[in-house]
């Protein structure tokens, strides 16, 4: 049997892709595949959807017989055993839901990371502060305080995606509501939370901009989403949208040109880059 994963690296949904270019270029059937391996055809289509990690014996076989030279092969091992490699994230295993661990992959592998933020600040841009107070608020039930600062935790240590080297360009439209809902009734949390706003904008790889009310309404006023765009050719445009218990993984052409189209429309109503700035300070001399 396939040993499942909680979720897939960016390398293992790289590689599983590939895996199947080379099986469609063999002019092969799954079910061939799966008859070679003598396994399941499931087993071959969930290495090829990285839903399960990449067996090396199992890849050393379907590469041989879809006609892949040796020095490939060896390049295509290495690559997969590191893909096999938990990412750091892994650590905060017992608070990191599952569905949330691939977007952390993503994030961390995009070039390009855009999204639409109806209700909060990007989780890539809040305080410690601010952060906890949303996390707080959002929890349904008895949670243990510790597990609360393990969520801040993780998501201060996402955030050095955006400081370390060859950070993606991070751009972000954000709903007016985001800079007038208090998320504490601390204004302190807000003004250092705006504070960091205005302190980002200043870095040549984060783009920030408004959607002010007075703009009207817009196509994507609807939920949060994250479009990711990616340095490899293997992997596409990919978009993020989460649910109250889940969240979506949309990787289909129509899908993706969609979102893109919206955040497109959206960035050319909302306020340009210097007006943002200078509605952070202004909303920030309220609090």
């Amino acid at each position: 049997m396939s040993e499942r994963r909680a979720a897939p690296t960016v390398g293992q949904v790289v590689l599983g892709r590939r895996l199947q270019e080379l099986r469609e270029a063999a002019g092969l059937k799954r079910e061939e595949a799966a008859r070679i391996l003598r396994v399941a055809p499931a087993t071959v289509r969930r290495m090829e959807a990285a839903e399960v990690a990449l067996k090396i014996p199992y890849l050393q076989v379907l590469l041989s017989t879809y006609g892949v030279p040796d020095p490939e092969v060896t390049a295509f091992v290495r690559l997969a055993e590191e893909a096999n490699l938990p990412g750091w994230w892994q650590r905060y295993h017992d608070v990191l839901p599952d569905w949330f661990s691939l977007h952390v992959s993503l994030e961390g592998a995009a070039r390009i990371v855009r999204s639409y933020e109806p209700h909060f600040v990007p989780g890539l841009l809040q305080t410690e502060d601010y952060a906890r107070a949303v996390l707080e608020a959002g929890t349904v039930g008895q949670v243990r305080p510790q597990d609360i600062e393990r969520h801040v935790a993780l998501r201060m240590a996402r955030q050095t995606l955006l400081t370390g080297e060859n950070p993606p360009h991070f751009w972000v439209i954000m709903d007016e509501t985001v800079l007038r809902r208090p998320v504490s009734g601390d204004p302190k949390v807000m003004r250092e939370q705006l504070d960091r706003l205005i302190e980002a904008g200043d870095n040549p790889r984060i783009t920030l901009q408004v959607a002010e009310f007075a703009a009207g309404p817009h196509p994507g006023a609807c939920t949060p989403f994250v479009l990711f765009r990616f340095g490899e050719p293997e992997l596409p445009d990919m978009v993020y949208s989460e649910y109250l218990t889940g969240a979506l993984y949309l990787d289909s052409r129509p899908e993706v040109s969609m979102h893109l189209e919206v955040l497109d429309h959206m960035s050319a109503k909302a306020a340009s880059v210097q007006r943002t700035k200078r509605l952070f300070q202004e909303y920030r001399d309220t609090f």
